[in-house]
């Protein structure tokens, strides 16, 4: 049907072309067509004749609703721009559902489309999670998810024993449709009222419908698995044994969970051996058991503030397949040894083992060691882990040196604060600390991004069935607005926007590294750029500047890992190749293996910031009325964003500001006061008060106390942000901060081994800013240029930031201006005479007009315009804002 040839025909004229005879083939084919129909794969017209989609100007795919009630159709075509759909246009869709749209207007270069649902095919809401309101006769449930955008209708008897305030589940049995506008459910599951402890990470589990308990099938395979391993079991499978070798694991203090293990040589040639050896979790979940399709169902593990979801029972991920220290554990090794000087890859190896670990290392404990010094010599580590010193600077060697080679190669490196928030015993926030990213760290995130890379190269060349991490391609416009926004702080990115190497975005954040806007800019960078995803192809990964690239090393809590491994270990039995039915069945599940795991990425990412968000706010919400120091992280046309120090985000509104009416320049993404010339902008250092802390929506007021003065900074002269006629600072211009993804996800540092507790890894894991909400954080105040606005004493006119002078200030009356020159009008340019200060093409003043630059040589002169001054400050106002 997809062929240009191809014009829609009936049943009859389809069985005719595929020659169907037998009664039973008949049956099967009209199965076969009614089901493509209800995946809306194939349409069939009023005619009834069948046709696919695309040819009839439909698009398939899900949808992603927003807030404020519009939504973004993903197609399953990936390379087709996603559609933007009015909320007119739903016809009852929610979102997650899959659904069929007509395309209704394009833009000229067919980037951006809009269109209206035409049939939804699945729905993918069956249940919500939100507050009940009794109403005697009726109640409604106020969904948690603000992108359902009507409360849910609950007839009396479908109560099920449910009162006002509390927190509950609500499966739909009627969906919007026609004249309902609103769903109609049954109150299937009560969680507790909404402030009992605990509820609101139940209440965030239920909403994106994480699975808690394993089944009992599950529970039984994973008891069925012995906690030991005999010789001859490893006899039996000729796996490689390096139990005597000086191996460890290097972890947070609070993992269980020990899937990666490491040791570091240096040979007698300068060369380094770098071994990165992995649990064999293949091995014990076999392909289609159980095991395995409860851990493909889940995708991976999530973890949340108080507690994690295991994507396997703890009796394997904390058990037989962790890699606990002084006992027998089977491995996947991937051996890599590397020039001395060049640092080239010079020889690999992948092999089944059995390690037997030295020691259980913490990140800690490896930096004091490292970091040592004769103020503070941390004598009894060096004493207890006396035999291993060599190798732990042996690593910091190697992992430094292999950090300089990625970054002259142009990965980009996000270096985010990052912050956990630590919960009592009754799950209540009561402090928030951040997260270090010490030099322990960073040797382990190299060693598992060297041993990915090799992974997936070894296995491309081999054209075998694969699972890859990629990262494609920044789409051209988001760049480009990316680029503009950095040139507002006097950042120029060398290439094009639709040329860029990621070596030049890499030296943008090595340049504004320790500085102020810092923050925003690597979150528009991040966001700027395409989400990171699972595929069955090597597309390459942007972010990291590899051509090739896998997750090969968390098998615990990845399924895409697991797969990589079975794989792995089948090709090494196989003596490097499969059979070729083989290959044929894993190119068919890949692709959808792929599918499955992104999206269930997704769904942890957003259950783990949820919870995140939620914690903050609960922690601040006995800081009201208090006051702390922040820096504005965002500036939008509603307020602006401030971030303080424990990385607790609230806004400061626009309403709350009463010094002045405040104008957005979208251009610069600044706020200039109307009166008083104050700019605020990305930055700034600012002191708030918390004011609110809405539960409800898990957002924070705060109130400007102070704005601290700014400090010179290299920026645009004709922006004349803040600008003194000495040197101006940098424009700070900045948009609304989005809610911050690591992982849409991940940061590239964390390449290969996810931090606890987080989604870590790749470059890419950015969300698009357009579809997502902004998140209510904060912002602040600062002045427009000191030296350029000094205070007028008395008897002097007072003019406005357009030059025009204020109502009500002294001479502005009946007395007329300096140079002679009427009251509320100008002179003509070139006279000498006072003129409007120079402004940009956006309006924004950029210095003094003096002696004309403003007008230029050959200037058309102004004409006076009469009548007082406040009449015409406030039309050339209007006239501005227009």
């Amino acid at each position: 049907m997809r062929e240009t040839a191809y014009k829609p025909m009936t049943y009859q004229e389809l069985e005719q072309h595929f020659g169907i005879q037998d009664a039973g083939e008949f049956k099967a084919f009209l199965q076969q067509l009614n089901r493509l129909e209800a995946e809306g794969q194939i349409i069939r017209t009023r005619n009834d004749r069948y046709g696919v989609p695309e040819r009839m100007n439909l698009l398939r795919g899900k949808l992603q609703s927003h807030p404020k009630g519009f939504a973004f159709l993903l197609t399953d075509d990936d390379e087709h721009p996603d559609v933007y759909i009015h909320a007119n246009d739903l016809k009852g869709a929610m979102n997650g559902d899959t659904v069929l749209v007509r395309i209704t207007s394009k833009s000229e270069g067919g980037g951006r489309m809009e269109g209206e649902v035409v049939r939804i095919v699945q729905r993918a809401v069956k249940e919500i999670v939100g507050t009940f309101d009794n109403h005697e006769y009726y109640g409604f449930v106020i969904p948690d998810d603000k992108r359902i955008q009507k409360d849910i209708f609950v007839p009396k008897g479908s109560f099920g024993g449910a009162v006002t305030g509390q927190k509950v589940v609500v499966r739909i049995v009627k969906y919007p449709e026609g004249k309902r506008t609103a769903a109609e459910g049954e109150i299937v599951e009560i969680l507790g009222h909404k402030d009992d402890p605990g509820v609101d990470i139940l209440s965030v589990i239920r909403k994106h419908q994480l699975p808690e308990a394993f089944p009992e099938e599950v529970l039984a395979e994973a008891d069925a698995v012995p906690d030991t391993i005999s010789e001859d079991e490893i006899a039996a499978q000729g796996r490689r044994d390096l139990r005597n070798k000086v191996i460890v694991t290097i972890d947070g203090e609070d993992a269980k969970d020990l899937d990666d293990a490491v040791h570091v040589e240096r040979l007698d040639n300068g060369n380094y051996v770098l071994g990165v050896h992995i649990a064999d979790v293949g091995y014990y979940v076999k392909e289609k058991s159980a095991l395995d399709q409860e851990a493909y169902r889940r995708g991976c593990s999530v973890y949340l503030v108080d507690r994690v979801i295991p994507m396997l029972p703890h009796r394997l991920s904390n058990g037989i397949c962790s890699l606990n220290p002084k006992v027998d554990r089977l491995t996947l090794s991937c051996e890599m040894e590397f020039d001395g000087k060049t640092l080239k890859r010079v020889r690999h190896d992948i092999y089944t083992s059995v390690i037997r670990t030295t020691e259980r290392m913490t990140y800690t404990n490896v930096r004091r060691i490292l970091t040592a010094t004769e103020e503070e010599p941390e004598t009894e580590l060096m004493e207890r882990y006396a035999g291993l010193i060599d190798m732990f600077r042996l690593m910091e060697e190697l992992a430094m040196k292999l950090r300089r080679k990625r970054m002259q190669r142009g990965a980009i490196d996000f270096d985010f604060q990052e912050a956990k928030v630590i919960v009592d015993e009754q799950g209540k926030a009561v402090d928030i600390v951040k997260r270090e990213r010490s030099v322990a760290e960073q040797i382990i995130e190299e060693f598992m991004l060297a041993a990915n890379e090799t992974v997936a190269e070894h296995f491309h060349w081999l054209r075998l069935p694969f699972l890859y991490r990629v990262h494609e391609e920044p789409d051209s416009e988001k760049l480009l607005h990316f680029l503009q926004f950095a040139s507002n702080f006097g950042y120029v990115v060398k290439g094009k926007s639709n040329s860029i190497h990621p070596r030049a975005l890499q030296s943008l954040l090595e340049e504004i590294r320790g500085a102020k806007e810092e923050t925003v800019i690597s979150t528009m960078l991040l966001r700027s750029m395409k989400q990171a995803k699972y595929a069955a192809e090597s597309l390459g990964h942007f972010g990291l500047a590899a051509e090739f690239y896998t997750h090969f090393t968390s098998p615990i809590r990845r399924y895409p890992d697991l797969v990589i491994h079975r794989i792995i270990r089948e090709v090494l039995e196989n003596g490097g190749m499969l059979p070729e039915h083989r290959i044929d069945a894993l190119a068919a599940r890949m692709p959808d293996i792929a599918q499955q795991s992104s999206e269930r990425e997704r769904v942890a990412v957003d259950a783990e910031r949820d919870t995140e968000r939620m914690k903050k706010c609960e922690y601040m919400l006995d800081k009201i009325d208090e006051e702390f120091d922040g820096i504005v992280s965002g500036v939008t046309s509603f307020g602006m964003f401030v971030e303080l120090d424990n990385t607790v985000e609230g806004l400061i509104r626009l309403s709350s500001l009463a010094d002045d009416y405040y104008h957005f320049d979208e251009l610069h993404m600044v706020l200039i006061g109307e009166r008083t010339s104050k700019v605020y902008r990305i930055g700034d250092e600012v002191r708030i008060r918390v004011a609110r802390v809405n539960m409800d929506d898990y957002t924070i007021d705060f109130e400007m106390v102070d704005v601290r003065p700014r400090g010179r900074y290299r920026g645009y002269a004709e922006a004349g942000y803040g600008g003194s006629r000495k040197g101006g600072r940098r424009g700070a211009a900045g948009g609304g901060r989005y809610g911050r993804d690591a992982g849409r996800g991940e940061a590239p540092a964390r390449g290969g081994k996810p931090r606890k507790n987080r989604r870590g890894g790749d470059a890419a894991a950015a969300d698009e800013a357009q579809r997502e909400p902004l998140s209510e954080a904060g912002a602040r105040e600062a002045g427009l240029g000191e030296d350029a606005h000094p205070s007028h004493g008395d008897g002097e006119v007072r003019k406005d930031m357009w030059g025009l002078p204020i109502p009500g200030s002294p001479r502005s009356g009946a007395a007329r201006g300096r140079n002679g020159a009427p009251r509320g009008g100008r002179a003509a340019a070139g006279s000498g005479a006072s003129r409007r200060k120079k402004t940009s093409p956006t309006g924004i003043f950029v210095g003094d007009g003096g002696g004309g630059a403003a007008a230029g040589a050959g200037a058309k002169p102004r004409k006076k315009k009469r009548g007082g001054a406040g009449n015409g400050t406030a039309a050339f106002v209007r006239k501005k804002r227009k």
